[in-house]
C-alpha cells in the first residue's frame, strides 16, 4: 500500500483548484492560496515529486472521434496466474478501443471499459480481442447508455 504524503491547507488547496482546472496559471493559482508563485510552483513540484500528483490528462469525446457506442465487459481469465495475467493485460491496454481496465475481486477478474463504433464493432472486439484467447474463460458484455463525471477526489474547501 502507498504511503500517504503529509498535506498542509495550502497544499489541499492547490490540489482542489488544479484538478479542476489543470491549466490554471501558477500565477492564478498562487494568487488563489495565497502564496508567492515561487512558492506555488514549488509546491506543485512537490507534489509531483511525492507522487501526489500523477499528470494531466485531455479529455476526448469517443462519440465525435466516431466511437459512439461504448460498453462494460466483464471478463473472467481461467487459470488466473500471473504468467497469463501479464501478457493479457499488456494486450488488453494496448488495444484502441479500450478506455480503463480494472483488476477485480469476485467472480469476474477485469472490468474494461470499451468505446467502438457500433455493435458489429464491438462484436468483432469481443470475439476477436477476447474470446479467441485461451486464457479467456468468459466475457460478458454490458453497454453503457449514459456516463457521469463524479465530483473531485478532494473534499470541498471551507465554504464550499
Amino acid at each position: 500500500m502507498a504511503e500517504t504524503v503529509a498535506l498542509d491547507a495550502v497544499d489541499l488547496d492547490i490540489l482542489r483548484l488544479l484538478q479542476n482546472d489543470a491549466r490554471m496559471t501558477y500565477r492564478d493559482l498562487a494568487a488563489e492560496v495565497g502564496v508567492a508563485a515561487s512558492t506555488c510552483l514549488d509546491r506543485v513540484a512537490r507534489l509531483r515529486r511525492s507522487g501526489v500528483i500523477l499528470g494531466h490528462q485531455l479529455r476526448l469525446d469517443p462519440a465525435k472521434l466516431g466511437r459512439g457506442l461504448e460498453a462494460l465487459l466483464l471478463v473472467q481469465v481461467r487459470p488466473h496466474r500471473r504468467e497469463l495475467i501479464g501478457p493479457f493485460v499488456e494486450r488488453i491496454r494496448a488495444l484502441a478501443e479500450t478506455r480503463a481496465l480494472f483488476h477485480l475481486t469476485g467472480p469476474d477478474d477485469y472490468l474494461v471499459q470499451v468505446a467502438v463504433t457500433d455493435t458489429a464493432d464491438l462484436q468483432r472486439l469481443v470475439l476477436d480481442e477476447f474470446t479467441s484467447r485461451r486464457e479467456v474463460a468468459r466475457v460478458e458484455t454490458r453497454l453503457i447508455f449514459q456516463q457521469w463525471e463524479c465530483g473531485p477526489l478532494l473534499p470541498p474547501g471551507p465554504g464550499g
